[in-house]
């Protein structure tokens, strides 16, 4: 499936050099997408005057631009290399990152501070538009096919690392440096990882090829629209809709859960979601070597639609049996199997898609993180407007019966063969 043959891979040290390297990239650039929401629950919300509503609008922006920049910027990675699109991405992503730490300087006005926030989480969003079609391409590159799941797991496990962190380290940061300077700070070892990247790891990635040209970029544009058409990449990605409803809820929703309904401290909610989505960064690396012996034993179409209906449903139930509980033990334990669950299924999603997009497997991850991300950012401003009316619980639960019903269309879904 992919245009990488095998006598023209790098070595098996190289390979899972740069996945590990992929890992940090993606941790890196998650730290910086999710410390906003720790200051939104800690700063923005509780000192600085913005609502929770308002709140959620900052979040929805940025999944707005990120989620039209998908499909752009998985074209950008077909084009020109995942190896030079990510290096763009760090550089980008991290000076605006950066930027957002200055707008108290500005401004301290609630009603600029939204405004800027809106602004930069919306430029924000576009500079990481192409993580993860540029990522799931280095993995569809650089691995045979019994070990591209694994490698997907690994690097989307990566991604949960970095929001597990973010919640101890950015509040720590900005117990430390203040608010603004933990963002400058964010930022900036972006920028450093961005160059890392560039001067360890694009030399070992395939380059785009010289025949690229206009014949062939012809073809691979019809290529591209023809996945439009493919049944199984729609049903694909609506199952990833699904999915991403609920964990996106948890990634901006869960610290304010722990505070204002829960009613438990900064520092127990912020173990609390440290545990939580780390446990979930172990259910993806623990989902991506499962589906290959899955695969090996049960079939392509019928180990991956185990791993995947069983993260689902069983996340889906543990999510709704955290929410009916008070105990903030019982609560984290709860959430923490719930969300280790959902996690099982990241890699067999982005392992799927590739191999549908074949030499437009960028694209294919890109479209299959668009449909994911128009369900994944609706959760935001949804849930609190929902939790007016009936309750934070409730409004979780709706997440739940979502991402089951996610679950359920695995029935309808047949991989191709690797």
């Amino acid at each position: 499936m992919t245009n990488t043959s095998a006598t023209s891979l790098p070595s098996a040290f190289d390979r899972w050099r740069i996945v590990f390297l992929l890992m940090g990239y993606t941790a890196l650039a998650h730290f910086n997408r999710e410390g906003l929401a720790v200051a939104g629950s800690e700063v923005f919300i509780k000192k600085l005057g913005i609502s929770e509503v308002e709140m959620g609008w900052v979040y929805t922006s940025f999944g707005i631009v990120y989620t039209t920049g998908m499909l752009p910027g998985g074209w950008l990675v077909d084009r020109f290399g995942s190896a030079r699109v990510l290096t763009w991405l760090g550089l980008t992503m991290g000076t605006v990152v950066a930027l957002t730490g200055s707008l108290i300087w500005l401004s301290n006005i609630p009603a600029s501070l939204f405004l800027g926030l809106l602004l930069l989480r919306g430029l924000t969003g576009a500079c990481s538009a192409p993580l993860h079609p540029g990522a799931a391409h280095v993995a569809s590159d650089l691995m045979p096919g019994r070990h591209r799941a694994t490698a997907n797991g690994m690097r989307t496990a990566g991604a949960l690392i970095g929001i597990a962190f973010s919640y101890p380290i950015f509040g720590w940061l900005m117990d430390t440096l203040g608010w603004p300077w933990a963002f400058v700070a964010s930022g900036a070892a972006l920028i450093a990882f961005g160059v890392l990247w560039k001067s360890v790891a694009s030399p070992s990635l395939p380059a785009p090829q010289p025949s690229a040209t206009a014949v062939t970029a012809k073809t691979d544009s019809r290529a591209e629209w023809l996945l439009l058409r493919d049944c199984g990449l729609w049903l694909l990605s609506l199952s990833y809709a699904a999915y991403s409803y609920l964990q996106y809820l948890f990634f901006y929703w869960l610290d304010y859960y722990f505070k204002a309904v829960l009613q438990v401290s900064d520092a127990d909610s912020r173990r609390a979601s440290f545990y939580i989505f780390l446990a979930m960064g172990a259910g993806m690396a623990i989902g991506g070597i499962s589906t290959g012996f899955m695969c090996k034993l049960f079939g392509t179409n019928r180990g991956r639609r185990c791993i995947v209906m069983t993260g689902l449903i069983l996340g889906a139930l543990f999510a709704r049996l955290g929410v009916t509980m008070d105990d903030y033990f019982s609560v984290s334990v709860c959430l923490a199997m719930s969300m280790g669950l959902l996690g099982m299924c990241e890699g067999v999603f982005w392992t799927t898609a590739t191999d549908i997009g074949g030499e437009a497997r960028g694209f294919a991850g890109a479209f299959l993180n668009t449909i994911g991300n128009i369900g994944g950012f609706i959760a935001p401003v949804l849930t609190p407007i929902m939790a007016q009316s009936m309750g934070w619980p409730n409004a979780i639960t709706v997440a739940c019966v979502i991402a089951g019903l996610g679950g359920l269309m695995w029935f309808w879904i047949n991989p191709p063969p690797t």
